[in-house]
Parts: structure tokens; C-alpha cells; sequence
């Protein structure tokens, strides 16, 4: 089933402010929250689509992506999936545990934190922090995709403890703040009324358990300093500051948690012959007054190699040519490729010698050199070098 567009999920439009969004977003929260419909599967769906849609509209980059490139944009190949949950790991407890102070800090905790009718498993696993790296691509890779391997210095899992931060497996003991639950139980006012709702503990984290005797290499972290190569596939068509993921090869997490994502900013390197516009390529080809007068044919660069086209005599500066198909294509294939645009410009020597001055005169004065009607007084080319040189 196709996925709905994420404006009609919360139903604002496309143009909306941050203010509305999340107003809409509550709305819709309170409407179809687990507690307010026990059972209801199409209400939870409901409830996790919200949720979706405004983990993507509430963040400006997301929004900018989606609002370019639609579902597509979303796509881990294409700018990282929704919140970094990875669509089918996304869970209550990833709604709660992100969106809980949408409503004041009473929003959440635990599913069931309203009423107390559903699971509450308490338990947090912690998340490693998001690396972001640069990456400069040529016009051709940009043309054809590429895999660009780099090596990063980040935080990885322990090799001595494994990443769990404890000596061994008895170097623990029960938490003593919530007694191995992994949450403490905080009573609240709600827009339901009087409630109970579930906090992470924080003495252990959520883990239920404390260190006693710390791992020696990590001290206790589970986490130390390290390098990694990484390989990051480009796909084609990507542009300026748009931002890739890589997920989990980001910071790996304290205690055994889940690895942050790699965050890709793309560059591009400056193409000395060809300048981007959108997926169109432009390239400024100057030709001899000749060319223009009497036409022929001229090799302009495409992204690759060259290409040979032709000039119609008697052709303009400022007429476009069009190579089509010839420039980028969607990003993720998505649509057709642009073109390339090669605009004429005409090519006027600074410098001529006494023979080539005569042979400009003799041709300002033939009839089809002169000053045409409706030409608005403006000189003809050659009166115009002429004049230039005097």
C-alpha cells in the first residue's frame, strides 16, 4: 500500500508553519492514542503515521528533502530514513522516548503512561551521536554515482569488554534507585485526568543494573577512541549540501547500545567547462564572428567527452542550443535527465592589423552589413569593431 503524503497525514498544508504542525501532530496524537483506543490496531497505525509525519515536518532538513523529492528523499540512499528508526524497528517506545514533551512533558514514557493498559518494558537503550563528514564529488561521479571510501575517527564498542563497560559478567549489581525495573513511576496531570506514567531511571539508564567493577580499558564507558574506513555509496544525480545516511556507522553507544548514523553532506567540485543548473548543464561557447556569419560546426564539452554540433549561419549571440538527455539525471533515477544548454556568445578579436581593418571597412559598406529597419539605431557588428579600433 502506497504511503500517504505526510501533509495529508496531519492535515496542514504544504506551506504550513512549525506552530501548526505541531499543533496538528497533537491533535491527531490525542486522537488516536493506545490508551484512548485499547485494542484498536487501525488506531495505532494511525497513531505511528502521525508520529512519522511530524518527525519529518518538524525538522527543516527533512522537510526540505521530502518537499523536493517526496517519500524518495527519505530513503536511506537518499538522505537518511524517518527519525533513524529504519521504518519497521519503529516502535511506541520510539514515539514516546522522542515526542513525550510534545504535551508538556506528560506525553508518554511508556506505552500505556495513560491509562496503564499496555506494555510498559521500561528499559532504554542508549543511542550512539551522529557523525557528519564531507564528501567532494566531480561532475562526473555526480553524473554516474560512485562508492567513495573514507576513514573516520569516532567512538567504537570496547574490544576488551565487548562494549558493555563491566569487568565481566558478575561486575554488576541491581540498581538500587528502581530496583532492577529499569524506570521509576511518576504520578501526573494529564489532559486525562490524574495518571501515572513511567520514567528511565536515572541511576542505571534504564538498564536495571549498575556497574560494580568497570572494565579497565574503557573505564567503565564501553566505549573508546578509534578508526574505521568506511565505505558510502553515492547514488547518482545527488546536488549541493544534500545529506546522505549511513546508518549505524555513526558514534557507537555506551553500554551496548545502538550506533549513531554517518551523516554525508556532498560537494561539488567546481567543473571549469560545464556549470550546474538544477539538472541542467550550461556551458558559454564563444565562436568567431565567421562562425556566426557563414555557420559550421564546433566541439563543445558534455559530461564525459566532447560532442560536435552545429552553427547555423547567420546564428545570434545569445542563441541556445540544446543537447538533450546530455546532463544529470534524478537523484535515485527517479524521471528523465536534463540537458545540456550551450549558449552562444560571439567572439570579437581585441586586436586586428591594417589588412583585416580594410577588409572590416569594405564589408560595413556592402548592403547586407548595414544598419537594418527596426534595428532601433543600434550599430550592426562590424560598425561597431570598426569604431572600436578607430
Amino acid at each position: 500500500m502506497a504511503k500517504r503524503d505526510y501533509y495529508e497525514v496531519l492535515g496542514v498544508e504544504k506551506n504550513a508553519s512549525a506552530d501548526e504542525i505541531k499543533k496538528a501532530y497533537r491533535k491527531a496524537a490525542v486522537k488516536y492514542h493506545p490508551d484512548k483506543n485499547p485494542g484498536d490496531k487501525e488506531a495505532e497505525e494511525k497513531f505511528k503515521e502521525a508520529a512519522e509525519a511530524y518527525d519529518v515536518l518538524s525538522n527543516d532538513d527533512k522537510r526540505a528533502r521530502y518537499d523536493q523529492f517526496g517519500h524518495a528523499g527519505m530513503d536511506g540512499s537518499a538522505g537518511g530514513g524517518f527519525g533513524g528508526f529504519g521504518g519497521g524497528g519503529f516502535t511506541m517506545e520510539d514515539i514516546f522516548r522522542n515526542f513525550g514533551d510534545i504535551f508538556g512533558g506528560h506525553f508518554g514514557g511508556g506505552f500505556g503512561g495513560f491509562g496503564g493498559g499496555g506494555r510498559s518494558s521500561g528499559r532504554s537503550v542508549n543511542r550512539g551521536t551522529d557523525l557528519r563528514v564531507k564528501v567532494r564529488l566531480t561532475l562526473k561521479e555526480v553524473a554516474e554515482g560512485c562508492t567513495k571510501k573514507i576513514k573516520i575517527s569516532k567512538l567504537m564498542a570496547c574490544d576488551q569488554c565487548g562494549g558493555t563497560g563491566a569487568k565481566d559478567a558478575q561486575s554488576y549489581s541491581t540498581c538500587p534507585n528502581c530496583h532492577g525495573a529499569g524506570y521509576t513511576v511518576e504520578t501526573v496531570n494529564s489532559f486525562f485526568g490524574r495518571a501515572q506514567t513511567q520514567r528511565v531511571c536515572p541511576t542505571c539508564g534504564g538498564e536495571g543494573k549498575v556497574i560494580t567493577s568497570p572494565c579497565s580499558k574503557c573505564r567503565g564507558e564501553g566505549v573508546v577512541r578509534g578508526e574505521e574506513v568506511v565505505e558510502i555509496r553515492i547514488p547518482a544525480g545527488v546536488a549541493e549540501g544534500m545529506q546522505l545516511s549511513v546508518s549505524g556507522k555513526g558514534n557507537a553507544a555506551r553500554h551496548g547500545g545502538i550506533n549513531g548514523d554517518l551523516l554525508v553532506v556532498i560537494e561539488e567540485e567546481p567543473n571549469p567547462e560545464l556549470i550546474r543548473d538544477g539538472n541542467d548543464l550550461l556551458h558559454n561557447l564563444k565562436i568567431p564572428v565567421t562562425t556566426a556569419i557563414l555557420g559550421g560546426e564546433v566541439e563543445v564539452p558534455t559530461i564525459d567527452s566532447k560532442a560536435r554540433i552545429k552553427i547555423a549561419a547567420g546564428t545570434q549571440a545569445g542563441k541556445v542550443l540544446r543537447l538533450k538527455g546530455k546532463g544529470l539525471p534524478e537523484v535515485n533515477g527517479y524521471g528523465s535527465r536534463g540537458d545540456i544548454l550551450v549558449i552562444v556568445d560571439i567572439f570579437i578579436p581585441t586586436k586586428i592589423n591594417s589588412e583585416e581593418k580594410k577588409l572590416l571597412e569594405k564589408l560595413s559598406a556592402q548592403p547586407n552589413f548595414k544598419k537594418m529597419d527596426g534595428a532601433r539605431g543600434e550599430q550592426n557588428i562590424f560598425e561597431r569593431m570598426r569604431n572600436f579600433f578607430g
